[in-house]
Parts: structure tokens; sequence; C-alpha cells
């Protein structure tokens, strides 16, 4: 039986099996490296999970900052290491939550910050140096970001100690 080549959309031909001569040129250490080292292909810590557990976050924001931080220690409290927060409609399109734009969605699908003082009540008694936090926003993530910055700051905890994405 003959085996009908197969190729991607640019016309490469994708082979069924490929073996260590197909890589001509190709320098392990150079172009694989080793674990935790530049370019970091086999991942960025040495051991990867077996010295450094993942990061184990539930996705949550709903209601007021004061709400959710409720929701956040809880989650922490009880085995929770990272926080990945949901913002509603109004907040990821960077709209006050008094816009008349905002008027139905404040606090529905996630949780509402229009200030640094929401940022503050959000993160209260959370201590930033200790976990990561994932923030799903686009547009207004440059904003939130520098917000969740000065609260750190107000907190003591030093940039370099932050961690997490956006």
């Amino acid at each position: 039986m003959t085996e009908e080549r197969r190729e991607t959309d640019a016309g490469i031909e994708i082979r069924p099996l490929y073996e260590p001569g197909d890589l001509e040129g190709f320098d392990d250490r150079r172009d694989l490296g080793r674990p935790g080292e530049a370019p970091f292909t086999r991942g960025i810590y040495p051991s990867m999970y077996r010295g450094r557990l993942w990061t184990m976050r539930q996705y949550a924001g709903m209601g007021t900052a004061r709400e959710t931080n409720a929701r956040f220690r809880y989650l922490l409290g009880h085995g929770q290491t990272g926080l990945s927060i949901a913002f509603d409609l109004p907040t990821q399109m960077g709209l006050d939550s008094d816009h008349p734009r905002a008027e139905g969605e404040v606090g529905k699908t996630g949780v509402a910050i229009d200030s640094l003082e929401d940022m503050r009540t959000l993160m209260t008694d959370i201590p930033l140096d200790a976990v990561t936090t994932s923030m799903t926003i686009n547009a207004t993530a440059a904003i939130l970001l520098l917000l969740y910055e000065l609260v750190a700051e107000e907190q003591g905890v030093a940039a370099g100690r932050l961690g997490g994405t956006v």
C-alpha cells in the first residue's frame, strides 16, 4: 500500500516519520539547549515541574472588587497558588462603570475595575510577592497592569518580585 503525499497549505511535504538525519546542520547543544537554559526550547526551569509545581488558578471575578477579593482569598485559603482575574466587559473596553454604554454589564462577566482604589480593594490582604497573577485582558492591559504594579508598590513588593501574565 502506498501512502499518499501529505503537505502543509504552503506545499511543504509532511513525512510520516522524521529521524536525526533529517535535521541537516542541527546541533542539539546549540539549537535545542538544556532545560532551564537559552534558547529555552526545553522549558524555563532545569527540573521543570518535578522541582516546581504548576500554578493552580481558577478563573474568577464577578461583581465588585470587594466580592472578588473575598473569592480570591477563599480560593487561596483552599490551595490555589495563583490568581486568574476575569474582568467585566466595561473594564475590558476601557469604560468606567458609570458610562452609559456600560449599563447592564457592570460586574456581570467579571469584576469591575475603574480606579486605583478598585485595584487596592481587589488585592487587599493578598501577598502579591507570593502569588502569580494572570489577567485576561486585551485593550486595557497596560492600564490594569499599572494599577496592579502601583498596589504592589504600596504593599512594599519590589517589581522584580511580581509574577504572572497579562
